[in-house]
């Protein structure tokens, strides 16, 4: 059973398409997207093809056999269209006309990807970035959208509970685990460059930990692993104390929050997407897959390569007032989001 079978999955879809959003301003427009095969990327282009306004949806991406196999449903669908391309190098396309609205999803989002391609880390979040948003500039988009993290707060400096948008802890650039959330911060300043000097109209979702049935199985972050073991009907491996306390999002509910910024946020600002049902203590997640799986918790000690990708902030919640009041609220919790996803993509593997 592939996602486009699953009725949970096409229930993700039909509830996001169904949000009270000015849904208008994408009708009969254009949207691109790098990241298109990634775990939010992919439930976007999919709501907004569910969507059926005669939206246009560019996906961006290296592999075009990868975004064919990720996006059965659609082809032969003349309102996706796929590119093949680098970010890392420029975009800018003499077949393709205005572009209403340029997403940059497209990043290294996982310790492995941290710890052994450091560099392709920061050119993706930077020279990456760069090069869409001459994209949006020379196609005159009317919105840039740039996904950020919830890593570009930092440390949390023992002042706060939660995290509000102008928050801006402790980062220590000089080291290596450091170019994914210090080439965040440089990209959201290169957007605001963006805005002032070419007027371009930018806006920033912050993203917390995302997850959900569109992951990449091969996602190497804590949540991603113990998803995988819950599936597999494993015990769920913890490499830590697991005191770390953290936000998460469900898939559709980062999507939601992306598509409330996109067509309601003010340009030039940056909205958490974030909800305190899903914060988290690592060692509780552990337990909450676990007790789903019926399986248990189990300690092992990471490998010197895994463990030099691991964040190092110990506490870090998101506060998603600001979104909240341009009308947002998530679906799921953690519980609830988390027996989706393994329901879901149980049924996947059970297929494959």
């Amino acid at each position: 059973m592939n996602l486009y079978q699953n009725p949970l999955y096409l229930d993700d879809l039909a509830y996001t398409a169904g949000r009270d959003l000015p849904w208008e301003k994408l009708k009969g427009k254009s949207v691109l997207l790098s990241g298109a095969t990634g775990l939010v990327g992919s439930f976007l282009a999919d709501v907004l093809l569910t969507k059926d306004l005669g939206c246009t949806v560019y996906a961006l991406g290296r592999n075009e056999e990868k975004a064919r196999s990720r996006f059965s449903r659609w082809i032969g669908d003349p309102r996706l269209v796929f590119l093949s391309g680098d970010i890392n190098l420029p975009l800018i396309r003499e077949d393709i006309g205005a572009v209403d609205y340029v997403l940059h999803l497209a990043s290294n989002t996982h310790p492995m990807q941290y710890a052994t391609d450091p560099i392709g880390t920061i050119t993706t979040n930077i020279i990456g970035l760069k090069h869409m948003l001459e994209f949006a500039v020379a196609h005159r988009a009317s919105r840039f959208v740039f996904a950020s993290s919830n890593e570009i707060y930092g440390e949390n400096r023992g002042d706060a509970e939660l995290f509000d948008e102008d928050y801006c802890g402790y980062l220590n650039p000089n080291t290596m685990r450091a170019g994914y959330p210090e080439s965040k911060r440089c990209g959201e300043a290169l957007c605001q460059a963006y805005k002032a000097q070419k007027g371009l109209d930018v806006v920033i979702p912050r993203l917390t930990r995302s997850y959900g049935p569109t992951m990449l199985m091969s996602d190497t972050k804590a949540i991603s692993q113990f998803i995988r073991k819950g599936v597999a009907g494993e015990n769920i491996v913890l490499k830590s104390a697991g005191t770390q306390y953290y936000s998460y999002t469900y898939v559709a509910d980062a999507v939601s929050g992306l598509l409330t910024v996109m067509l309601k946020g003010e340009s030039g600002e940056a909205y958490n997407i974030a909800d305190e049902r899903s914060d988290i203590l690592m060692k509780e997640l552990a337990a909450v897959i676990a007790d789903i799986a019926g399986k248990k918790v189990v300690f092992e000690i990471p490998d010197a390569v895994e463990a030099s990708g691991y964040s190092t902030a110990s506490k870090a919640r998101l506060d998603g007032s600001k979104l909240k009041g341009l009308g947002w609220r998530a679906r799921y919790d953690i519980r609830s989001g988390m027996e989706r996803t393994i329901a879901v993509l149980r049924e996947r593997e059970k297929a494959e």
